[in-house]
């Protein structure tokens, strides 16, 4: 299951993300509302969280261009702010739920879940390239009768790929999207990471390898 949180204050962000992939979910975490929406639009999640007050493009437009796209994707709007107006501004928007500020954690996590199982029928819960697929749901990669289980940062990064086969990521790409920008980890990790993939692709004999573009990045392409 993969989250977008859009919200400014950082410290809150890093700690909701930190709940979330406790909790087995992969996270985005943006910081204004336009970035929310070049996010949005260019991945697939299964839950929305937004603050309303955003720089740039506030947590109300930007649901709003949400709603406007077409999407159902369920949305959960955070906010500083309690009064009646806002609230009810954010469910005429086409918000599902609504948490102010402040709020207790267990709370957070349960109002996550329940939205992110109603929109379980909705989300594509297996991914296959070739003769492997990957579980969403168990971090798990398949081949035939073979399988191997992945761990947070694994799954993240195979998921990125079978998402998107043959396109080239950048290595500072990589490193933005599944460690962040506030991540203190060396970029050499997703080095190291491809290569842990690697093996396990070899060891379930897979038609598929993370391949190398020299100077360029890597991509997920069939074997040769």
């Amino acid at each position: 299951m993969r989250i977008l949180i859009a919200e400014d204050e950082t410290e809150l962000a890093k700690g909701l993300k930190f709940l979330l992939e406790k909790n087995k979910f992969t996270v985005d975490v943006v910081h204004d509302g336009e970035e929310a929406m070049t996010y949005f639009q260019s991945r697939d999640y299964d839950v929305v969280i937004l603050d309303i007050m955003m720089p740039k493009v506030n947590g109300l437009d930007v649901l709003k261009q949400i709603r406007e796209s077409g999407s159902g994707v369920p949305v959960l709007m955070l906010t500083a702010k309690t009064e009646i107006e806002d609230r009810v501004a954010g469910l005429e928007a086409g918000a599902d739920d609504y948490l102010p500020k402040p709020f207790a954690s267990l709370e957070f996590i349960a109002r996550v879940k329940a939205l992110s199982r109603r929109n379980a029928g909705y989300a594509q819960q297996r991914l296959s390239f070739e003769n492997v697929q990957l579980d969403c749901n168990r971090y798990e990669l398949t081949c035939e009768s073979r399988a191997v289980r992945l761990n947070n940062k694994e799954f993240q990064l195979m998921e990125l790929f079978m998402r998107n086969p043959r396109f080239v990521f950048s290595t500072a790409h990589l490193m933005d999207k599944i460690w962040g920008q506030d991540s203190e980890a060396d970029i050499s990790v997703v080095w190291t990471y491809v290569g842990f993939l690697r093996k396990k692709l070899k060891q379930l004999d897979a038609d598929m390898e993370i391949r190398t573009a020299r100077g360029a990045g890597y991509f997920l392409d069939s074997r040769e």
